[in-house]
């Protein structure tokens, strides 16, 4: 059985929402697929951070659209593109939440970007 409830960020999931100061840029075969001055980094109980970047400073013409779905019981579900940049092709390596729980509002309107998906996430002063 799937279980679907909502959980609330406390104690035992933190969750914190950020702006990051910095430039973020990523890259992908020598293809920038973004470069935000206003990323936004969450960071979420014992995971690493992850930077989510405002659709507007994606190339979203090296994006399509994929039919994988996933679920987060504190951010809710979340849609994935592929990456289509050149000779380089990488499935399910971006994901946003068009719709996340009112705890992450915040993040609506931005992707996120595997690490291991890409070849750099880089951060240096905006």
């Amino acid at each position: 059985m799937n279980d679907r409830r909502m959980r609330v960020p406390g104690p035992d999931h933190p969750i914190t929402i950020a702006p990051n100061p910095n430039r973020v840029v990523v890259t992908l075969g020598g293809h920038t697929l973004a470069d935000s001055t206003r990323a936004l980094t969450l960071s979420e109980a014992s995971y690493a951070p992850v930077h989510y970047i405002p659709r507007d400073d994606v190339d979203i013409t090296l994006l399509e659209p994929s039919a994988h779905a996933t679920y987060c019981p504190y951010k809710g579900d979340a849609s994935y593109f592929s990456i289509r940049a050149g000779a380089q092709s990488v499935d399910n390596a971006v994901w946003c939440y068009e719709a996340p729980y009112e705890a992450v509002a915040a993040i609506k309107g931005h992707l996120a970007f595997y690490r291991k998906h890409v070849d750099a996430i880089g951060e240096r002063p905006a």
